[in-house]
């Protein structure tokens, strides 16, 4: 289920292809302007000036900067679960647990670096915006439920509560950690991934030996 930006926030959501385009253009502005000078500092019309359109067409979509964040912040929350979907196949579960660890975790790594306004928008989300949070939330507990099918399939003789707890378990840890490795620069962005691996493996290799 994706995530869709609180309509109550909306002036207006996208219905067609041209809509939706100049929605996604202010979004990636917002992106670009979040990441260059913080939440605080944005303005709308800062954002409105690099989507290359005018302020009232963005108020046409939005009626402050809260929304364009909240709107950003649903958009990085179905691209994530995508991301981790991808993972989620038959294939997949016959990698040995230390490449499947890394390979997804990675992915994650080259998003974020890819989208230097997803460290602003999940970073200062716990001021902003709690709304933000409950979809993280929501998320992780999506998340958590394809895990446990995938484990199902490493381990089809394992209690299905048991799976369930370990799922979970596994996915408010990095969850945690994904948080902390963004306060800081992008080396110990790289230092928290390295001990993230190493915790989900030790962690799950009792429960699905190679």
């Amino acid at each position: 289920m994706k995530e869709q930006p609180n309509q109550e926030r909306l002036r207006r959501f996208p219905q067609q292809a041209r809509s939706q385009k100049r929605f996604n253009q202010l979004l990636d502005a917002a992106a670009e302007v979040f990441a260059e000078v913080g939440y605080e500092a944005a303005t709308t019309n800062a954002i409105a000036a690099h989507a290359k359109t005018s302020i009232g067409a963005l108020y046409r979509f939005f009626p402050d900067k809260l929304a364009i964040f909240h709107a950003l912040a649903a958009r990085y929350l179905n691209q994530i679960g995508e991301l981790f979907a991808a993972f989620q196949v038959s294939e997949a579960a016959k990698l040995p647990l230390s490449s499947y660890i890394s390979q997804v975790l990675d992915a994650f790594d080259q998003f974020v670096t890819a989208n230097p306004g997803y460290r602003v928008v999940f970073v200062q989300s716990r001021f902003v915006s709690p709304d933000i949070l409950a979809m993280d939330a929501n998320l992780n507990r999506q998340v958590a439920h394809q895990l446990e099918a995938f484990f199902a399939l490493r381990n089809p003789e394992q209690d299905p509560q048991e799976r369930e707890l370990i799922a979970a378990v596994c996915v408010e840890v990095a969850s945690v950690l994904e948080i902390l490795s963004l306060t800081r620069d992008q080396n110990f962005q790289k230092q928290v991934l390295a001990e993230t691996k190493n915790l989900l493996i030790g962690y799950l290799q009792p429960y699905f030996p190679d």
